[in-house]
């Protein structure tokens, strides 16, 4: 695993951060961008997370979505489906929020050197993956491919579309997109991500595969890539569990015998797979 960047020494104190700048996705989804009131934002690692703290009402735990090369702003993503996450949707700008972490593992791209490396999103999974793309393509001569496959529910939900674009543009970048369900105009693929591995350009044997999505959606990206050969060892995803306290004392997001805000988000399959296989634990 890429080394992480701890939480500060007080992880349950939350750094007071104000609201930056509000970016609406989708119907249902914005991205935030907070900056400190102070001093005190750091580092972040790919695929960390944050709590994100709306005072009087709740906190969440949200994953880093921005780019690390630039750590002085926060950046996340959100889906508007719950108090806290509406609350957040709503902050005007200069909107107070509380932000403790950085916390989590993050994903393996010091691992990845010399190796094509396969990311495969659904949905919101995007999110986590975007600080990694950004990474990966800030050294891209230190990797061999380098694919995107990504699947939303419909156009309308597709995540930085802005990216997308830019990143399709791009030669040394295998960008592949796929919706659920069509609607008027779009001319791209329909069905689910999973229909995208077999035709995806990558040497199994010597490929990093980072999955983030639903949990029922990432068991079936892992059947078709072990089909096409990826190594075990060499698949890594991204576990969204219900996250309360951020560092392991609370117990709502164990997984078996992770927590998974302390020993994941981000887990190696072969460490995670005989919980990973069981629903509902």
């Amino acid at each position: 695993m890429s080394p992480t960047v701890e939480a500060s020494p007080a992880p349950l104190w939350p750094l007071p951060c104000r609201l930056h700048a509000r970016r609406r996705e989708t119907r249902d989804t914005v991205t935030l961008e907070l900056e400190a009131v102070g001093p005190g934002l750091g580092e972040f690692a790919p695929g960390q997370f944050n709590m994100l703290y709306v005072f009087g009402v709740g906190e969440v735990p949200i994953s880093i979505s921005g780019d690390p090369a630039h750590p002085g702003r926060l950046v996340h993503t959100v889906r508007m489906v719950g108090a806290v996450t509406r609350a957040l949707g709503r902050l005007p700008r200069g909107g107070a929020v509380g932000v403790r972490g950085p916390f989590g593992t993050s994903w393996p791209l010091e691992e990845a050197a010399g190796s094509d490396v396969v990311v495969v999103a659904g949905g919101m999974g995007l999110a986590p993956l975007r600080p990694a793309l950004y990474a990966l393509l800030a050294r891209r001569e230190r990797f061999g491919r380098i694919v995107l496959l990504y699947g939303a529910r419909t156009p309308g939900d597709l995540l930085y579309v802005t990216d997308l674009r830019r990143w399709r543009a791009r030669m040394d970048l295998e960008v592949e997109v796929t919706v659920d369900a069509a609607t008027d105009g779009w001319r791209g693929d329909v069905g689910v991500v999973t229909t995208l591995i077999p035709r995806a350009r990558f040497e199994p044997a010597s490929t990093v595969a980072l999955v983030c999505g639903p949990e029922v959606m990432m068991r079936f990206v892992v059947r078709e890539l072990q089909a096409r050969g990826v190594p075990d060892g060499s698949i890594y995803l991204s576990m969204e569990r219900n996250m309360h306290c951020g560092i392991g004392q609370c117990g709502h997001c164990q997984c078996g015998p992770f927590f998974v805000c302390r020993d994941g988000p981000v887990f190696p399959y072969r460490r995670i797979a005989p919980f990973f296989r069981l629903r509902e634990l």
